[in-house]
């Protein structure tokens, strides 16, 4: 009895991002095509290709996601395409950042050109460039911006950069997100002191 109530309610929570209209800001376009989705906006233009068993209509300055059953890989479908429309359409009209952090004594970024030059402790700095549509700033020293209208390659550029050097779990070094908690471990020179 217990395991068909735990199945109804994934049934339910299953696509309940699916179910949710995109709302279309002003400037926006949405043009819904054959086996895409087409995003036109301040930013830029963004091309969304769909899977053939997934319905995209604009009604009334609002993107609906349909599914063509209940079943479990359409419901999953469902709730991922809405999630990759509502994100081309947040990027043609406000765009993605994500910021990284150098820490560690004498670790520093610099601007070089379109891309950033790393000396983060190894014998050599290291050179990244970004993708197309990105853009890579570096403010002070310490501080990396990567912004861009499509999130994916926002999100993949941002961990090429932290993958340089990720952060240390027993000494504070390393490059992490702004956002990101550190677990911090004491090591097993402060346990012996216990």
């Amino acid at each position: 009895m217990s395991g068909d109530v735990t199945a109804q309610r994934r049934e339910r929570t299953l696509s309940r991002i699916g179910r949710k209209a995109i709302p279309i800001p002003a400037g926006v376009q949405v043009i819904t095509e054959y086996g895409q989705v087409t995003v036109n906006g301040p930013r830029g233009t963004l091309v969304q290709p769909l899977h053939p068993d997934v319905t995209v209509r604009v009604e009334d300055s609002q993107v609906v996601v349909e599914r063509y059953s209940e079943r479990k890989f359409h419901r999953s479908l469902h709730g991922l395409t809405r999630s990759l429309v509502a994100n081309a359409v947040t990027g043609v009209s406000e765009g993605f950042q994500k910021t990284l952090e150098l820490m560690g004594v004498g670790y520093r970024a610099q601007q070089s050109g379109d891309g950033v030059v790393l000396n983060v402790g190894y014998s050599h700095p290291v050179e990244l460039s970004p993708l197309e549509g990105v853009t890579i700033t570096v403010e002070g020293n310490n501080r990396i911006h990567v912004s861009g209208m499509d999130k994916q390659k926002v999100g993949e550029v941002a961990s090429r950069i932290r993958r340089v050097r990720p952060p240390n779990a027993y000494k504070e070094k390393g490059i992490k997100y702004s956002d990101e908690v550190l677990r911090l471990k004491p090591g097993k020179a402060a346990a012996r002191k216990k």
